[in-house]
């Protein structure tokens, strides 16, 4: 299957502080507060939701598409997702710009102070999936420039394309309006708990009323797994205990590149979840969004050591 994936790709650059933010603030002085800070380490991390997925698919043996804007220092970004088997063909580099960047600084205990710098990914819309010389099966819109996240859906609407809506980070400044339109003729919506219940607020659709416009519904939990409702059914997906928690970032766009891996495969929806579940958690134990690491043969190993997945996962070793 042919996957598409839109949305942010970014450098993360994590510092971290080994004192306290709140013994350097004079809430008297916070008018004209000029503050610098000693930072004892710092890592560059490869980030955006859209890479974060196409990561984890590659992983588990698919070659998936990015499609998104990015700087003119995204050379050694680009040589990694390739030799990790993510085609980064339709990937766009914008002149002058650098890729969107994050900067945080966390300190000792786990406050934290951070900016993000849109960059190249202000562009976004400036690409269109009218464009491609070849239609995808699915297109995956996460966030980006919100200008892009209204326009792929309404171009895959016109165009006939499925697509997988993930509005994530972005549910808080998208209006009721817009998250149903662009809802309306989804074929999959993906969300956590929270995000699912501000979705709900903002456009005063329960459940039941959102699988009328949604044929598919994940909701993601955390520790207690993620719920998938389709078709009048509910499909419950525990989540896989971890050997330890290391950094949570980036676990929620392991899950769906490997709900995706499955879905490609025509696996049925639990074995889907389960998938998802489990590079989760692969994710969960390592710092950073793109360094967990593993072959397929020890990925299915570990599978069945906690699910049944009926000799199907054959396929794919």
């Amino acid at each position: 299957m042919d996957t598409l994936l839109t949305g942010s790709v970014a450098y993360d650059y994590l510092m971290t502080f080994p004192g306290l933010f709140k013994e350097q603030i004079l809430p008297e002085r916070l008018a004209s507060i000029s503050l610098s800070f000693l930072v004892d380490g710092m890592s560059r991390q490869r980030g955006g939701i859209a890479p974060n997925i196409a990561y984890t698919m590659a992983l588990l043996g698919e070659r998936p598409r990015v499609m998104a804007t990015v700087g003119e220092d995204f050379g050694d970004y680009r040589a990694w997702l390739e030799s990790k088997g993510v085609d980064t063909s339709l990937m766009k580099v914008i002149p002058g710009e650098f890729t969107a960047s994050f900067f945080a600084t966390t300190d000792r205990v786990s406050a934290q102070i951070a900016s993000f710098y849109p960059g190249a990914m202000a562009y976004s819309a400036t690409q269109s999936l009218k464009d491609l010389s070849k239609k995808p099966d699915l297109v995956v819109v996460s966030p980006s420039a919100p200008d892009a996240m209204m326009k792929f859906p309404a171009e895959c609407r016109e165009l006939g394309i499925k697509y997988l809506y993930d509005p994530s980070q972005q549910v808080l400044r998208l209006e009721g309006s817009e998250l149903a339109r662009d809802m309306e003729g989804a074929y999959f919506l993906f969300c956590n708990d929270y995000e699912f219940g501000l979705i709900s607020k903002k456009t005063g659709w329960d459940l039941q009323q959102i699988l009328k416009h949604v044929k598919v519904v994940v909701i993601t939990r955390g520790k207690e797994g993620a719920s998938l409702y389709t078709d009048g059914q509910e499909h419950t997906i525990p989540a896989v205990p971890e050997r330890e928690i290391v950094d949570p970032t980036g676990v929620g766009d392991a899950f769906r590149g490997g709900f995706l891996m499955g879905y490609s495969h025509g696996f049925d929806w639990t074995l889907c979840g389960e998938i998802g579940s489990l590079a989760a958690v692969y994710c969960l134990e390592q710092r950073g969004t793109q360094s967990h690491s593993y072959t397929k043969q020890e990925f299915v190993e570990r599978f069945r050591q906690h699910f049944d997945d009926k000799g199907k996962l054959n396929a794919i070793i």
